[in-house]
């Protein structure tokens, strides 16, 4: 197909159409008979609409199908709604300070802490957000919301949208026409919407199956005739899509920073959609329009004024870097100062009034930077002769508007709005009838009802297994792997009494395993939390219909799952093969799962930080296994303790599943005293049974009395325990709904800077820096340094200026989609010159995020053409390893959240920069990026507490601080700041570029003055194709003329450049061009002269030496310099996460008391030397929850490295593994001595054995759990999927260790006993701790054999002895012999559980071998799962695509 063609068909799946005409002319006056409302209408009649539409663009027009849709309502008689806000005397008070301290590990035990504490409960500190705010916002009016970052435009909307929650009180008057903020909140909350900043969703989800979601539990009953709520939901998609400009991805995932997904600014239009969607009659806006392209951003806000005019919703809107053409479309105006209002009024008035008060806009300045202009003192122009005049402090501008006339009409105008709303009851009843004809019960907010709401989410949780279907898969396969371990361990048992004892242990893990594998659920709940409560602030449904759905949705996969797992364990084992029996134990395996499951989301659902969660169920874990009434029967456990076992459902489903097996089971006794040679014909009344449950005369023991004897269970209890555990997870599902109701909201804190706590920035009496407070000198500072040319004079000093022009020609990127290759990129080609800014703009979804990630290398699939150079030679072999050569600001900020800012600066600096640069000199070149980016503030700030705005200037300081020396690519280092900032940091971006630095920038919503800035641009449109690169000229004179004289109408003196290029290529969602400006471009002299430069850059350059080429190293700096940057990172961050390392001592205490007072003092007899091993086992069971922490932490920490340092070439991973290990290793140390300590003693071990234990606990067993968790976290992508390999492997290594399974009955199984670490940290710990020392069986142990007449005990039992061991108390008596089985610990320990104390020493070595292997482990999953992302097939792949 021939470009030109191509391109056309391109423009004919557009979804929109517009004219250039219809561009420029905004909708404000409609007819008055188009009174509508805000509830949810369709937005289009039937189906076939919407694809009549599709193929046809030409006749779609958003604004006529939203009159026809008002007039059908009107028509069928259905009721509409408006809902306007009043707000007098207005203000928001915040509990406590707004910066705080960083707390650390160390703070609890800090005197200052507890003396704060109880004087921050005294005396609660408070401050003032907003104060003085009046005005109203009627239905069909805009309200625009401008102010500086941290003025209080975020608390402002929130107040507005009745989001109260996060303030310590809101005080003054607020009305929603006739309701109070209460009756909204409990009645009419979904009316009420709010578009937050930030965009949260489920990442494996479609943009399609996220907004169906949200469309769905906002559809009213009420519809058209003949509507089906589905007709409905897929209608109003659709049409949602179309608008924003999200139809062609449609099927597309959302994705977030860890899975790909549609682009930045496509996820910002998928949570504008989603909000839309939920058709609030008063719509509140937080700066929406981030990340999108100045074309789109004005779409959007026309869209809203279509919709406000057509529907007569309210709609307030905040915006940063507003355009003069978006600022026309709003009615009135609302410029707030440090928490004060400057003032509130008509839109069109605001100039005209600081004019008349004495201020003057700059030269080309819109009128929304000039209002905000107003409130920054180091921002604002004075007109001559007013200098006395104005006002100076936010105080003064606020005063100053309620003195002046429009000030007076203000409130007169609210008066007046009082009067007419405030006790009008037919306008309160009309509101309340459209409202319950809409809903499916009055008595609640929800539109949906509770069944519906239950649908539809079990719906979305069934979408987001299908969309990460590898965590369904691993799950299946754990659950087979360990049924066929677990069976082959037990395989066809025995039916004699030798295998009682076994069969008892594969019940039990039957279940402990679902049990421990359900701890995954913990950080799963956390993950969606943050969704969760979005979802419920826009009155989608209640928090606790996720937990039901999650719950429902699971039964029928954990059946699948379950009986999997059943049927290959139970008829491996040979358990009793009768029908009834096997139902009955595959109904309590799955009603365990189901119920365990419940009982970890519940406790996950009642805290607020991962880390505690999970140290609770490590507590927990121990409570279940310890006494789950296997280690430690009933009538062997402490009595005191024994409540602990009617708790723990464990315990009864153990009970059930063991009289269940049992029951029918009648085994042979092969555990005669005395046997063997020399009694082949003794009378079974001569021997005895030492099985419990055995008869006199009996050979045979019944299942049933060695059940109730050993376990103290009954058959006649089965179906009780049934219903037990039925109550337990009824019960622990109540508390997980009623855990997610309550807590999702308290979930997360406000926002509060943290200062580390040697920061001399913070004084806990003074006035508090931070987003929502107003601190003019502070911040003023920061962006008069940050534009100030005299910071950059000493930083090139001592820096040879590089000369390298990066070019690149005929660039092409392919991706595999849907089986086939998709093209990203195509024919791209252009340069970046040293000392010059090059701007890379286009429509959200373009491929300008693409380009630079091809043009940096930081790709990981597709497929690459054309070709890059470097002064005209092509990329040395080794480019990819010298990324130090660039920098590269993502648009995701992701930097590791528990470092100062400055601390991020000096690590990038310190790793980035040449090792024999001094410390010092990267320490001063750091304070200078400081100084240009405005964060001396802010330098001591802990940066996961920043802002969106210093997050994002943090981000560009990281980079420079590692001075890049041939190229700076910056992905919207502008999007999310206000104009001031905006400008600030594109001054300094300037700066840089004027000495020498090379700067490719993408930027979204520039002003025609930001946009003057830059030299020269690259424009794309979709498809990643050329529409102009070159010069922008004197006043954007160039690439106007470009446009112009290709047919494009002319720019008018008033019109921004950059929205104008963007409105002519039909970059917004809904226009359409009539012209192929890619085929323009191909075609005209400018792309051919750009083929004539670049040639010519290439001869002259291949003259001149490459200084790339003189890379010798991968990385700037040594292993050995990056392994200790990164350790003492990671130090840090671990003493600042108090919640981590404190969990980690409370488990570790918390494990130590109860095994120390499960086994108090045990003493010498059988049951006591076997409480002691049993205390040793159970110590291994503590490393699982041990172990779960860490591989959160490691994960959260390697995504950091993987998507920003990794791609910048910071350091080896190498070097990342190690140092987690070291700062891991020291922590878990400790708190393992802290265990040793507390149960060592308590249990009633020798003092004299007290070494060797400590240093196999507190030294062997830290280093084998820590390098085993990093192994298991190493290849797996998140911590879901990481606890499910986990659970996998411990059982599996826990099976083999001799203790569940003697080391005699493993039969083939033994080499693998040979290969368990817990056989040789149990076989040394327990060997050394008690071996050598003498068993005295209790009375209750002994057992009692009658000989024959004439023989006395002794000579009776003597040959048996002799090869059985063991002694008698009675040697000389000739009835009622007391034999003792044992003689030493030795003897018990080496023919039962194969350990020999003299190999304690060895034993130790093995297990320094193991963690030596664990290591290794840890660097080879690392590489292979996580390194090398691609498959040795897809490159080949890869390679024979190149070749075609």
């Amino acid at each position: 197909m021939p470009p030109h063609q191509r391109r056309q068909h391109v423009f004919s799946n557009r979804l929109f159409h517009s004219s250039a005409s219809q561009v420029a002319t905004p909708v404000h006056d409609l007819p008055s008979d188009l009174d509508s409302d805000a509830s949810a209408p369709s937005l289009l009649k039937k189906s076939s609409d919407i694809s009549t539409s599709v193929e046809n663009e030409q006749a779609f027009d958003f604004e006529q199908i939203l009159r026809d849709l008002v007039k059908r309502r009107q028509d069928e008689g259905i009721k509409d709604r408006q809902l306007g806000v009043m707000f007098k005397d207005l203000r928001v008070v915040g509990a406590g300070s707004r910066t705080s301290l960083q707390p650390t590990v160390g703070s609890p035990f800090h005197p200052s802490t507890f003396l704060y504490k109880i004087r921050e409960i005294r005396h609660p500190p408070i401050r003032d957000i907003l104060s003085g705010f009046e005005g109203l916002v009627t239905p069909g009016e805009m309200l625009l919301v401008l102010g500086r970052p941290g003025s209080g435009c975020s608390t402002f909307l929130k107040t507005l949208a009745n989001q109260r929650g996060e303030y310590h009180a809101v005080e003054g008057q607020v009305f929603y026409d006739s309701f109070t903020p209460k009756e909204i909140h409990d009645s009419f909350r979904g009316d009420v919407t709010y578009c937050p900043e930030d965009d949260v969703h489920f990442p494996t989800l479609t943009v399609n199956q996220t907004l169906s979601f949200a469309i769905r539990n906002r559809t009213p009953a009420t519809r058209f005739l003949g509507q089906t709520r589905e007709d409905y939901v897929e209608d109003t998609t659709t049409m949602l899509m179309k608008v924003i400009g999200l139809y062609r991805s449609k099927n597309a995932l959302v994705g977030n920073a860890q899975v790909q997904g549609v682009s930045g600014g496509e996820r910002k239009r998928v949570s504008i959609a989603e909000t839309l969607g939920s058709a609030g009659s008063l719509c509140v806006w937080d700066n929406s329009t981030r990340g999108l392209d100045s074309s789109t951003a004005l779409e959007f806000v026309r869209t809203l004024r279509s919709i406000t005019d057509v529907k007569r919703t309210t709609t307030i809107v905040s915006l940063y870097q507003a355009g003069e053409r978006l600022y026309d479309l709003f009615d009135k105006v609302c410029i707030i100062a440090e928490g004060k209002m400057a003032y509130f009024g008509s839109a069109k008035s605001a100039k005209g009034y600081f004019i008349d008060m004495g201020f003057e806009p700059q030269n080309r300045q819109t009128t929304p930077d000039f209002l905000v202009s107003v409130t920054d003192a180091n921002g604002r122009k004075i007109r001559p002769g007013y200098e006395s005049f104005v006002p100076r402090t936010s105080e003064d501008l606020a005063s100053r508007f309620i003195a002046s006339d429009l000030g007076h009409q203000n409130r007169k105008a609210i008066e007046q709005r009082c009067e007419q709303c405030i006790g009008n009851h037919e306008h309160k009843q009309a509101y309340l009838s459209s409202a319950a004809a809409e809903r499916a019960s009055t008595s609640t907010t929800y539109v949906a009802s509770i069944p519906q709401q239950v649908k539809a989410v079990m719906k979305r949780r069934l979408q987001v297994i299908v969309g990460d279907k590898f965590e369904l898969f691993v799950q299946l396969a754990s659950q087979v792997f360990q049924a066929i371990i677990l069976g082959t361990v037990f395989l066809n048992v025995p039916n004699d009494t030798s295998a009682y004892f076994s069969r008892a242990g594969v019940l039990f893990f039957s279940l402990f395993f679902s049990a421990i594998t359900s701890i995954a659920e913990v950080p799963a709940l956390f993950f969606q939390r943050p969704i969760v409560l979005r979802h419920q602030k826009a009155a989608l449904h209640y928090p606790f219909i996720q937990s039901l759905a999650h719950t429902v949705v699971d039964i029928p996969i954990t059946l699948v799952v379950q009986l999997v797992f059943a049927v290959i364990l139970y008829f491996l084992v040979g358990l009793q093969r009768s029908a009834a029996q096997f139902f009955i134990f595959y109904l309590f395996i799955f009603l365990m799962s189901q119920t365990m499951k419940s009982f970890f989301r519940a406790i996950a659902a009642s805290f607020k930080t991962c880390h505690s969660a999970i140290a609770v169920s490590g507590i927990f874990i121990l409570l279940i296994s310890f006494y789950g009434g296997y280690a430690i029967p009933w009538p062997t456990a402490p009595t005191g303790l024994r409540w602990i076992m009617w708790m723990n459902p464990l315990w009864w489903g153990f009970s059930a599943l063991v009289v269940n097996e049992f029951h029918t089971l009648d085994g042979i006794c092969s555990t005669l005293v005395p046997q063997g040679p020399g009694y082949e014909n003794v009378s079974l009344v001569n021997q005895v049974c030492t099985t419990a449950g055995s008869q006199p005369g009996q050979l045979l023991v019944d299942g049933n009395i060695y059940v109730g004897l050993t376990f103290d269970f009954w058959y006649g209890h089965l179906w009780r325990n049934f219903g037990v555990i039925c109550a337990f997870h009824l019960g622990f599902l109540a508390a997980l709904l009623i855990a997610t109701e309550c807590n999702t909201s308290s979930a997360f804190d406000g926002a509060i800077v943290l200062f580390k706590p040697s920061s001399n920035v913070i004084d806990r009496n003074a006035k508090a820096l931070d987003e929502e407070e107003a601190d003019t000198e502070f911040r003023s500072g920061c962006h008069s340094k940050a534009a100030d040319a005299s910071a950059f004079h000493n930083l090139e000093e001592k820096n040879v200026m590089v000369t390298d022009i990066f070019t690149w020609q005929h660039l092409q990127y392919e991706v595999p989609f849907e089986g086939g290759m998709k093209r990203l990129l195509d024919d791209v080609t252009g340069f970046v010159a040293p000392g010059k800014l090059t701007a890379l703009m286009g429509e959200s979804g373009a491929g300008k995020t693409t380009l630079l990630n091809v043009l940096a290398q930081r790709i990981a699939a597709g497929v690459v053409g054309g070709d890059r150079f470097v002064n005209g030679q092509p990329l040395p072999t080794d480019f990819r390893a010298q990324m130090q050569a660039f920098g590269y600001c993502q648009q995701l900020d992701t930097h590791l959240p528990e470092a100062t800012v400055r601390e991020a600066l000096l690590f990038s600096a310190n790793l980035r920069q040449p090792q024999s640069v001094p410390l010092t000199e990267k320490e001063a070149y750091v304070d200078k990026c400081l100084q240009m980016c405005g964060l001396e503030g802010y330098a001591d700030a802990i940066v996961g507490s920043l802002g969106v705005e210093y997050r994002k200037r943090t981000t560009i300081a990281v980079e420079l601080a590692a001075k890049p020396k041939l190229l700076l690519f910056l992905d919207e280092p502008t999007s999310g700041l206000d104009s001031q900032s905006a400008w600030a940091i594109v001054q300094f971006l300037r700066e840089l570029a004027d000495h020498g630095q090379a700067i490719l920038c993408t930027i979204h919503q520039p002003s025609a003055e930001l946009f003057q800035v830059f030299d020269r641009l690259l424009l794309l449109c979709k498809g990643g194709q050329t529409v102009y690169f070159g010069d922008i000229g004197e006043d954007s004179s160039t690439v106007l003329n470009y446009f112009e004289r290709n047919g494009a109408p002319r720019c008018g003196s008033d019109a921004n450049p950059a929205e104008y290029m963007l409105d002519v290529i039909g970059a917004r969602a809904a226009a359409v061009s009539p012209t192929d400006w890619y085929d323009v471009w191909r075609r005209s002299s400018e792309a051919r002269e750009l083929q004539v430069q670049i040639g010519g850059m290439h001869e002259s350059g291949r003259t001149q030496p490459q200084q790339l080429s003189n890379q010798c190293s991968v990385f700037a700096t040594s292993w050995s310099h990056q392994f200790v940057a990164l350790t003492q990172r990671n130090f840090r961050a671990y003493w600042r996460a108090p919640a981590y390392v404190h969990a980690k001592f409370v488990l570790n205490i918390a494990g130590g008391l109860l095994v120390g007072f499960t086994f108090f003092q045990a003493n010498d007899s059988l049951q006591g030397t076997q409480n002691k091993l049993f205390s040793i086992f159970l110590i291994l069971v503590l490393s699982i929850s041990l172990i779960h922490q860490l591989m959160v932490v490691y994960i959260d920490i390697r995504t950091v490295y993987e998507i920003r340092e990794r791609p910048s070439r910071m350091y080896h991973w190498t070097a990342l593994v190690m140092s987690q290990l070291a700062a891991e290793l020291p922590w878990n140390m400790i708190s393992s001595a802290m265990f040793f300590f507390c149960c060592y003693w308590t249990v009633g071990y020798p003092t004299g054995r007290a070494g060797y234990s400590f240093l196999m606990l507190s030294v062997a067993v830290p280093l084998y759990y820590t390098t085993l968790g990093h192994g298991i976290a190493s290849m797996a992508p998140n911590a879901s999927v990481a606890s499910l390999y986990f659970t996998t492997l411990i059982i599996f290594v826990l099976i083999f260790d001799g203790v569940i399974q003697p080391f005699m009955e493993l039969n083939w199984w033994k080499w693998m006993y040979r290969v368990s670490p817990f056989t040789y940290i149990i076989e040394g710990l327990l060997g050394q701790a008690i071996g050598g020392e003498a068993i005295r069986c209790s009375y209750t142990e002994l057992v009692s054999v009658n000989p024959p007449k004439g023989l006395t005990c002794g000579k009776y039992m003597g040959p048996f002895m002799q090869f059985a061991g063991g002694y008698l108390t009675n040697p000389e008596v000739a009835e009622g012999c007391q034999y003792c089985p044992y003689t030493t610990t030795d003897q018990f320990m080496y023919s039962r559980f194969n350990i020999a104390y003299s190999d304690h020493w060895r034993d130790l070595g093995i297990v320094f071998g193991f963690v030596a292997f664990n290591i290794v482990a840890v660097f080879w999953f690392t590489y292979f799962m996580r390194i090398r992302t691609i498959s040795v097939f897809a490159s080949l792949r890869q390679m024979l695509t190149r070749g075609q």
